[in-house]
């Protein structure tokens, strides 16, 4: 008994000293990102892109007007009165622009704006919440997404360690590291300390720990739950032990 309690206090050091690990924020990294009230945000910026979804205005026009359309895998949408047009890569300004042009072919137009295209659902851009949430996973980007308003539709679970939550803008350039500082929510929220309230991009992630007890126990639970199935396998193999 008294080597069985030494293994476990000597498992559960290695699974402490490899939680302590686990984490890699450097606290300057928050510079890369941009806070809210920094960055003015609007549509008119944003690049289109499969599968996004956009609706058109033009009351001069009935066949086009308040139209919906999701951008297809090819990038292009599809109007009866225009044809085919290429929308992928443009932001709605200047798809609203093409499609004036093509408009005034077949119809007179009068306005500064007789064109206006809205995006009504962002779908080709997304960032990623991860770990002890109950909603993980991509997530659409908006361009006005920020750490607060991601974690509160995530929604942290209780085995979440929410005052080392990391915050993770990932490189696609091998020579350059990924940018990651870490935020506690509690305070976040209990005291709104928004200090550390960033706007997320495109890819960013937001990776919520379990606790260093939630750990162990899903790292237990991880090991013992093989060990179970197989026991159970042998239990309906060999049938129920006869009387």
């Amino acid at each position: 008994m008294r080597y069985v309690r030494i293994s476990a206090q000597v498992v559960l050091v290695v699974l402490l000293v490899s939680l302590t690990g686990c984490f890699s924020s450097h606290p300057a990294d928050i510079a890369v990102f941009a806070k809210p009230a920094q960055v003015t945000v609007t549509a008119d910026g944003y690049v289109l892109q499969p599968p996004d979804e956009i609706e058109i205005y033009c009351s001069k026009v009935p066949e086009v007007h308040m139209q919906r359309q999701q951008i297809r895998p090819d990038g292009k949408v599809m109007f009866e009165a225009l044809g085919e047009i290429h929308a992928a890569g443009k932001t709605p300004k200047e798809l609203a622009d093409v499609m004036k042009g093509k408009i005034m072919m077949l119809y007179a137009l009068t306005g500064d704006n007789p064109v206006d295209v809205r995006i009504v659902a962002y779908k080709s851009k997304v960032y990623y919440v991860l770990g002890q949430v109950y909603f993980q996973g991509p997530q659409e980007a908006t361009g006005r997404d920020t750490v607060l308003t991601a974690l509160a539709k995530a929604r942290p679970t209780t085995l979440a360690w929410k005052e080392r939550i990391q915050v993770v803008r990932p490189s696609t350039d091998k020579n350059v590291k990924p940018k990651i500082f870490e935020l506690n929510y509690e305070k976040m929220i209990a005291h709104g300390d928004t200090s550390k309230n960033v706007l997320l991009q495109e890819g960013d992630i937001v990776y919520v720990p379990p606790t260093i007890l939630a750990a162990i126990g899903l790292k237990v639970e991880e090991l013992v739950s093989p060990i179970g199935r197989a026991f159970s396998t042998v239990n309906i193999v060999q049938g129920p032990p006869g009387r």
